[in-house]
């Protein structure tokens, strides 16, 4: 069963809800509680807030994530990259081979290692991490604007409690700027 399958049954009875497509009304009451599809609606408004913020700088939110996780350890491989984003390294290889027809990243050898590729930000690369990281930041206040201060952080905080257990204590604000 796929992850679409599996969220069916939170979208029965929410008029026009279907695969990708998020309803704007109330959820059900026999839903409001479920924290599947309220996770996932929430995702799918913050997703549609980072595309927007990112659409400008011609790039997904998935590819800003590529950039940042690049330019947070340098020199990095794909296969490093891929590990610390949690990415398959077969899907690493085209989200790279897409960031480098754009002219925002670029492969070499390593020079102790010649089996290895090392993936660094081009110039252009380091403007729209720079640009498309402050839109998504905007994207997320806009995402957090419900919420008081307070809440977003300790939104922030739980979310990471959850999603890293036993992770670095500070999951959640140590990835707030990726989205």
């Amino acid at each position: 069963m796929s992850t679409d399958d599996q969220s069916a049954p939170y979208n029965a009875g929410v008029p026009n809800s279907s695969p990708g497509v998020r309803s704007e009304s109330q959820p059900l009451p026999a839903l409001a509680g479920r924290l599947g599809y309220l996770l996932k609606h929430a995702q799918l408004r913050l997703a549609e807030l980072t595309s927007a913020a990112m659409a400008p700088f011609g790039i997904t939110g998935r590819e800003c994530a590529v950039l940042i996780a690049i330019d947070s350890q340098a020199p990095s491989s794909q296969q490093d990259v891929a590990f610390r984003l949690g990415v398959d390294r077969t899907t690493m290889v085209l989200l790279i081979d897409d960031l480098e027809g754009k002219g925002l990243v670029r492969r070499r050898r390593d020079q102790d290692d010649r089996r290895r590729n090392v993936v660094e930000l081009t110039g252009a690369g380091r403007t729209t991490l720079r640009r498309a990281s402050l839109a998504g930041q905007d994207a997320e206040r806009r995402f957090l604007s419900a919420l008081s201060d307070e809440e977003a952080a300790e939104l922030r905080e739980a979310l990471g409690a959850i999603a890293f257990p036993g992770g670095a204590a500070d999951a959640g604000g140590a990835r707030a700027g990726a989205s």
